[in-house]
């Protein structure tokens, strides 16, 4: 059974930085690309970050590039979201996705095949 878990989430002050941890368990990461998702109260899902299944090479909506970073840790079967200098827009659940086919780089919802069940991202003071 293909399994996506997210931790890391939790609450942290304006400024602040948090990492987000996707862990897979039923098959290995590197054979997919990982899409990093978020969605806020009353608000529709948005894509933040991806990486990309051939050279690990990433891609960031506009909202989160110079702040959010993406990388692969094969060993552990974890894709990991590094979210520096945190905003208070920042808060939402965010969701990791995983996906075999299509485009180098997508941040379209309906692209990934397994989704993971999301963690909570509060930014406040």
């Amino acid at each position: 059974q293909l399994k996506l878990v997210e931790s890391g989430g939790g609450s942290v002050q304006p400024g602040g930085s948090l990492r987000l941890s996707c862990t897979a368990s039923g098959f290995s990461l590197d054979a997919y690309a990982i899409g990093w998702f978020r969605q806020a109260p009353g608000k529709e899902r948005e894509g933040v970050s991806c990486i990309s299944r051939s050279d690990d090479s990433s891609y960031h909506a506009e909202s989160v590039r110079g702040r959010f970073t993406v990388s692969r840790d094969s060993y552990k079967n974890t894709v990991y979201l590094q979210m520096n200098t945190l905003k208070a827009e920042d808060t939402a659940i965010y969701y990791c996705a995983a996906r075999m086919t299509g485009p180098r780089f997508t941040l379209h919802s309906y692209e990934y095949d397994y989704w993971g069940q999301g963690t909570q991202v509060t930014v406040s003071s």
